[in-house]
Formats: C-alpha cells, structure tokens, sequence
C-alpha cells in the first residue's frame, strides 16, 4: 500500500467518509492537477467550505462564550479562521499527501505551501458537509479549532506577536521581519524551528508544533529583545 493510499484512507476514516467518495478525491485535486488530466479542481469545494468553517466557528463562538459581545466575537474567528491556521490543520490531517497537484506545483514544493493547503482543508471540509450533512463537518471543525478559539478568547482584543512585531519594525524603519522556519521529525509530530531577522539589528527563535506558532514564538523573542537592540 502506498503512502498516499495509506494516508488517504486514514483521512477518510477520520472523517467517517468512504475512501472511494468521489467528492473527497475532487476536494483533495488541485486545480494544477485538474488542469493537465482534465478533471474538476477543488475550488468550488473551497468556496463552500469556507463558508462553512466560518458558521462551524461563529456557532462554536456564540454558543460557549456568551461573554463575547458580536466585535469580539468577531476578532476570535478572524484570529482562529485564517490561512496560517487553517494551514496548520491540513498538516496535521498531512493533507499535503494526499493532495493531487499539476508538475509545475511538484517542483516549487506547492504542496506546502499554506494557501494551496488552506484551501484544501476548506475542501474537504465542504466535501464532509455534502457526504455527511452539516452537524457532521461542524462537529469535525469545532473539535479541530477548539483549543484555539479558547486561547483567543481569554484576550481578543490583543495584537498577535507577529503583528506587532511588523509594525514596530516598520515604525522603526527596519522594514518588514523576514521569517525562515523549518521543520524536523514525522509528518504526525513535526515540529518547526523559525528563525526571525529584523534588518541588520535583531534575530530571534522560537519553536512550536505548527509553523505559525513557531513564528509566533520567534516574533515574541524578537519583541522581548527589541529595548536591547
């Protein structure tokens, strides 16, 4: 059995779909892919599943935080629902195996690449709503982002460390932070290492289980560093 059968099939089972479901295999088909065999891209699987991760998490939100007034309530989902997120998910999922992409893509390493991944995530999402209903793909959304809203909720109205990093940076005249990360171990528990440089004057590390939590780290080094620099 190949990697890709193998991984194919776990995706399938964790989501409690048929391996064979012909909208799991058009939500993992880049349009790259479907371009050069002729055959129908995820995108409109994209565009629905977009919409239904945004309702999945403004349920979770309205229901379990009452507290949360429509503003903040606002702010977590954009914090929680985003591409560097959703990014993270389909690597956990390790989508980027599973995903059917076009030569070109092979090549520049698409598969990585957090929007291509992003979008793919939001796919099988939509192809889990159409084969299973949507109780099913909100249940699958909530219990993937959870963690996350939670954390976003204790403080909504702060500025992530990245954020603020850019802005003082550029307010400085240092330009934008330039992040490197890169990542060790098995695709179910790699972890990354990212490496932030600020200009000529700072650099900074940080680690995490997905790469925007590793950047995150390494912006909030570079911000606790920044009145030495």
């Amino acid at each position: 059995m190949s990697l890709l059968t193998s991984t194919l099939e776990a995706l399938a089972n964790h989501l409690g779909i048929s391996p064979e479901s012909e909208l799991l295999h058009v939500a993992l088909t880049h349009s790259s892919y479907a371009a050069e065999h002729d055959c129908i891209s995820n995108e409109r699987l994209e565009f629905l599943g977009d919409a239904v991760v945004d309702l999945a998490i403004a349920d979770l939100i309205t229901r379990e935080y009452p507290e949360l007034n429509e503003g903040t309530g606002s702010l977590v989902r954009s914090r929680v629902v985003n591409e560097a997120s959703l990014a993270s998910l389909a690597r956990r999922l390790e989508l980027g195996s599973c995903i059917k992409v076009g030569k070109g893509e092979i090549k520049s390493g698409g598969t990585d690449r957090d929007s291509l991944l992003a979008d793919a995530f939001e796919a099988v999402v939509a192809a889990l709503y159409l084969e299973n209903g949507f109780q099913s793909a909100c249940d699958f959304v909530q219990a993937m982002l959870a963690d996350d809203v939670s954390d976003a909720s204790l403080a909504p109205d702060e500025v992530d460390p990245k954020t603020q990093l850019r802005q003082w940076s550029e307010q400085q005249g240092h330009g934008t932070p330039v992040y490197e990360v890169t990542g060790s171990g098995p695709l179910h528990a790699t972890t990354f290492e990212a490496t932030v440089r600020v200009g000529s004057l700072l650099v900074a590390s940080g680690h995490g289980r997905s790469k925007k939590s590793a950047e995150s780290q390494a912006a909030k080094a570079a911000l606790e560093r920044r009145s030495n620099a």
